[in-house]
């Protein structure tokens, strides 16, 4: 049964960081790519960042900020979140690729299929 359990959000000031994992289960994370979503109410599901076992791809929005890595002992994804902004305030989801994805494909939700519970993470001073 594959599951994937998002957790490690919260409530940070502007400027702060927090660590997002995304523990899988049920099958090995080396053998999909994993990406990251975030949703803000009203807005559509937009693609934050992708790893596989060559390739990491990162939003416009994140790059130079968020940093995405992978255990695969405890076949776990990470997002590192650093300078946090008001604006990255949304649920934050995890998904398993329906393969490894191309730079042209990573950000579509369609090419995912297999997704966590998400976990709120909240930018506010």
């Amino acid at each position: 049964d594959v599951q994937l359990q998002a957790s490690g959000g919260g409530l940070v000031q502007p400027g702060g960081s927090l660590r997002l994992s995304c523990a899988a289960s049920g099958f090995a994370i080396d053998d999909y790519g994993i990406g990251w979503f975030r949703q803000a109410p009203g807005k559509e599901r937009e693609g934050v960042s992708y790893i596989n076992v060559i390739r990491k791809f990162y939003g416009d929005s994140v790059k130079g900020r968020f940093t995405i890595s992978r255990d695969n002992a405890k076949n776990t994804v990470y997002l590192q979140m650093n300078s946090l902004k008001p604006e990255d305030t949304a649920v934050y989801y995890c998904a398993r690729a329906s393969g490894r994805l191309l730079s042209s494909l990573w950000r579509a939700p369609p090419n995912y299929t297999n997704w966590g519970q998400g976990t709120q993470v909240t930018v506010s001073s």
